[in-house]
């Protein structure tokens, strides 16, 4: 019998996957942290208490035989899967008359096929009985930019849009499995990766004006949300998309 409930992210290693799988170990649950190099969580500062609750897992999401292996590895060491994650992502833009296919479709593919991918390698486990439990949650990490027109991101917000989609089709379809399935919508959202951004002074009078309280997110909110939604699991609670953007997008 495992010991604590087991939760897969995505995209681990840094930034709000790292903070994800972080608040959730703190919660007490064993987290699988999917990455392509296969370290773990790479920031500095993770609490030694909690080394044990994360477990690195090398895996390129984009390539589907090694999630499903990931996923039964994971659930074969742990005793089951109770979560996923689905936070591993890329962001390209450029200008749409010029944006290379390639790249557009290599956005979609990570973003969006990839995360339908996760989802079905993850069902067979979800769905199982285990310990008197049936079904699990899925939180696939969307973006406001789903429902948004902004220059230069066609690739990035059709991508997250799909997500969307994925989202309500997938919780629709496996409810009957005791499987459901949410979207998470951050808006801009401060990490390690993205900080330098707000150096720039045009970029910062943006945020200061767009966002209600004048700053942006931190890595730290969005995974309070994610693991409430885990921790809570409300079972009624199925295929929405929740936006986390600090009022931005009902201000504007």
């Amino acid at each position: 019998m495992p010991t604590s409930r087991t939760v897969a992210v995505t995209g681990a290693s840094r930034g709000l996957g790292a903070a994800i799988a972080l608040e959730l170990a703190r919660r007490g649950w064993t987290v699988g942290c999917l990455s392509r190099k296969g370290l773990g969580i790479e920031e500095d500062g993770v609490p030694p208490d909690l080394a044990d609750r994360l477990i690195p897992i090398a895996c390129d999401v984009t390539d589907q035989a090694a999630l499903v292996t990931a996923l039964d590895g994971l659930a074969a060491r742990t005793g089951g899967l109770h979560g996923l994650v689905n936070n591993a992502g890329i962001h390209l833009d450029g200008r749409s008359e010029s944006f290379d296919l390639g790249d557009f479709n290599q956005v979609l593919h990570t973003n969006a096929t990839a995360t339908f991918g996760a989802c079905q390698a993850a069902f067979p486990h979800l769905k199982a009985e285990k310990d008197g439990i049936r079904g699990g949650l899925i939180v696939n990490i969307g973006s406001h930019y789903d429902k948004m027109g902004v220059k230069y991101n066609a690739a990035y917000a059709a991508s997250k849009a799909a997500v969307g989609a994925i989202t309500r089709c997938l919780g629709v379809e496996w409810a009957k499995h005791g499987i459901r399935v949410v979207d998470v919508a951050p808006g801009f959202t401060l990490t390690d990766l993205n900080r330098s951004h707000m150096d720039d002074e045009r970029f910062r009078a943006f945020i200061q004006k767009a966002i209600p309280r004048g700053t942006p997110g931190e890595a730290w909110e969005i995974a309070r949300f994610v693991a409430a939604l885990l921790v809570e699991d409300i079972p009624f609670l199925n295929g929405e998309t929740f936006y986390i953007d600090g009022g931005q997008a009902v201000s504007n």
